[in-house]
This record gives structure tokens, C-alpha cells and sequence, in this order.
């Protein structure tokens, strides 16, 4: 079953919870967050996060140099293996490794031990890779290493992006193009080495701080695209005067500029009375589906910001806004019933 990132981080954080060490092997596309759902999780309850490419290493580098000791050999580990506390021992890109590293790797893993190093016990031990139809430079897991691990397989998720977007700080202009144009959040190039996923559409954003070109992160097709679209958005209306209740504009009817005034609207409220004098605003100049698309990325905010209860008591204080949102459950409900 494919998972999406949130409910990754939802299997991931039970395992935490619960402190089931189990060994976990993350699958999924190049570039969709798999390693920055496992470090925000490992942020969000406090753990220490050790981040090893096995790549980059040689057998004797994780088992440890070997040293004489009284007619005996020891192997004295790396410094880079956690020795206290607890934390989350993170293998990424693990299928890159070639066999005989993960033939290493398979000890650590399976015995929690290697050499004369032990993991601690308040260790989890979670790896991460790419299959080979993603079209990454993969070898085929040996099956011993791969029955000692649960194996979560991860899709791409483009209100998970948005998620972490609207978190994070990425462009409101980056949310906003791709709510209007979903099929570039993850398109892979095998032309170029430049092309759109989350993890580059993240990298674009930084490159628009700054005011260099996207072009370098994401391709040239889709930075041209960004940009048309960027220009566009700088017709909308004035953001401020929605959220004051004063605004006297009329919903743009260019659908590109409608993204990216809903996409901002979202980003930029900060109390209840931003959102409710926004919604209202829409209700009265935009069609259902506008609202229903600004709906979802404000609730996506304010549920992840831990938001959701304090703005839902002011969106039922208001007439309006408690009319409209009645009508839109019953609406549901309906449907539902009849699925």
C-alpha cells in the first residue's frame, strides 16, 4: 500500500510513541521528502538524528579500524556512531551502497551491534532508498537484509507539499503555481539533471529570495512557466484590504492569478478575523470551487499549526461563514452517503 508522506509520518511517529524498534526501510521517488519526514520527526520528539550515507563509506569505515589488544583484535568504531541518549540512526540511500556494504550495514541492523560497537538502546535504526524503475543507480537489496525490515512505500502527495510549504516558509508563488499547474511538482527529466520535485521546488524558493533564477533547481521548461505565472500574479488584488473586510476588487477571472491570490491569501492570515473577512469576500466574488481550494489550504495550515479550533470558533460566530460551512457538511454528507 502506498503511503503518502503525512501518513508515513503518522506510521513513523507510532513507532516512536510506542518505542517499537523495529527496523524500517522508507521506499519512494527521488526528491519527495522521504529523509525530511524522518528528520522533522526526529525534531518533533526530541530525538538525536544521525544522518549516514553508506555511499560514501567502505566496509572497514563502519565496522571500525582493527587494533591488537593482548593477543586480541578490537575494532575501535567511528566517531559518527551514537554511543548515548536516544535518537533515530538514519541509513539513507542504502540500496546506492554496493552489496558488500550492505552486507556490513546488515549487521548493524539485524544484531544492533557491529564489531565491538552496540547501538544504544534508546536508538531506532531506519533506512531509505530509491527502487531502480525511479531510474536511480540502485542494487538489489540482498533478501536476507531486506526480510529484517517494515517497508513503507511512499507516493507523492501534493497537499503533504503544501503541508510543509505553508510551514516553512516556501513561496507563497511556489504554492500557488503548483495548486494551478499539480502535475510539475514531481516531473523527473531524463534529459537534464534540473527538474521539479519537492525537494528542488524547495531549493527554487530560496533561489526567488534572493531574486536569482529558478531555472538552475527546477529546468528551464518549468522556470519560464513559474515565471509567466509570477508575472501574472502581480495583478491580484490587494491582499490587506481582504483580510480588513474593506476590499472593493472583484475576483480575478485569469485562473493563474486566482491561484496565486488563494495560494497567498492562505499563507499571509494570521488571526481569525484575517480569515473570516477572507472567506466572506470570497463568498461574495468567487465561485464554490475557489473557495472550496482556499478552504483546504487554510485548514491544511491551521491544522498543522495546532490553529484549527481557535479560527473554527470564529468562522461559527459568524453568520456567514456558519451558514456557508453548514451547507458545505451537508453537501458532503450527502455525497458521502452516496458513495
Amino acid at each position: 500500500m502506498l503511503l503518502s508522506p503525512n501518513e508515513l509520518h503518522n506510521s513513523l511517529s507510532t513507532l516512536i510513541t510506542t518505542d517499537t524498534q523495529l527496523s524500517v526501510m522508507i521506499w519512494g521517488k527521488p526528491g519527495i521528502g522521504k529523509s525530511s519526514v524522518v528528520a522533522n520527526i526526529a525534531k518533533q520528539n526530541n530525538l538525536a538524528f544521525v544522518d549516514i550515507r553508506l555511499t560514501q563509506l567502505m566496509p572497514s569505515d563502519l565496522r571500525g579500524i582493527p587494533v591488537p589488544d593482548q593477543g586480541k583484535t578490537h575494532w575501535f568504531p567511528p566517531s559518527f556512531l551514537p554511543t548515548k541518549g536516544k535518537g533515530i540512526l538514519f541509513l539513507d540511500e542504502i540500496n546506492m551502497a554496493p552489496p558488500t556494504m550492505q552486507g556490513v550495514a546488515q549487521q548493524l541492523i539485524l544484531d544492533r551491534k557491529i564489531g565491538d560497537y552496540n547501538v544504544p538502546d534508546g536508538w531506532f535504526i531506519w533506512a531509505a532508498g530509491n527502487r531502480a524503475e525511479d531510474k536511480a543507480a540502485v542494487f538489489k537489496m540482498p533478501a536476507p537484509l531486506a526480510n529484517r525490515f517494515l517497508h513503507f512505500d511512499v507516493a507523492i502527495s501534493l497537499d503533504d507539499f503544501k503541508r510543509y510549504a505553508l510551514l516553512n516558509n516556501i513561496d507563497s508563488k511556489i504554492i500557488g503555481f503548483l495548486n494551478f499547474r499539480p502535475a510539475l511538482l514531481h516531473k523527473p527529466n531524463d534529459n537534464d539533471p534540473r527538474w521539479p520535485s519537492p525537494r528542488s521546488w524547495e531549493m527554487a524558493s530560496q533561489l526567488l529570495k534572493i531574486g536569482l533564477n529558478t531555472s538552475s533547481a527546477i529546468g528551464n521548461g518549468c522556470a519560464i512557466e513559474l515565471e509567466a505565472f509570477i508575472e501574472l500574479s502581480y495583478n491580484m488584488p490587494d491582499l490587506n484590504a481582504i483580510m480588513q473586510g474593506t476590499s472593493i476588487d472583484d475576483f480575478p477571472t485569469t485562473p493563474s492569478i486566482s491561484y496565486a491570490l488563494i495560494s497567498a491569501l492562505a499563507i499571509k492570515i494570521k488571526v481569525p478575523s484575517d480569515a473570516v473577512n477572507s472567506f466572506k469576500w470570497l463568498l461574495k466574488t468567487a465561485n464554490p470551487e475557489w473557495i472550496q481550494v482556499f478552504i483546504n489550504d487554510l485548514f491544511l495550515l491551521l491544522n498543522a499549526n495546532g490553529q484549527f479550533a481557535q479560527f473554527a470558533t470564529a468562522f461559527i460566530k459568524d453568520p456567514t461563514a456558519k451558514k456557508y460551512l453548514q451547507d458545505y457538511a451537508k453537501l458532503t454528507k450527502a455525497i458521502n452517503d452516496v458513495l
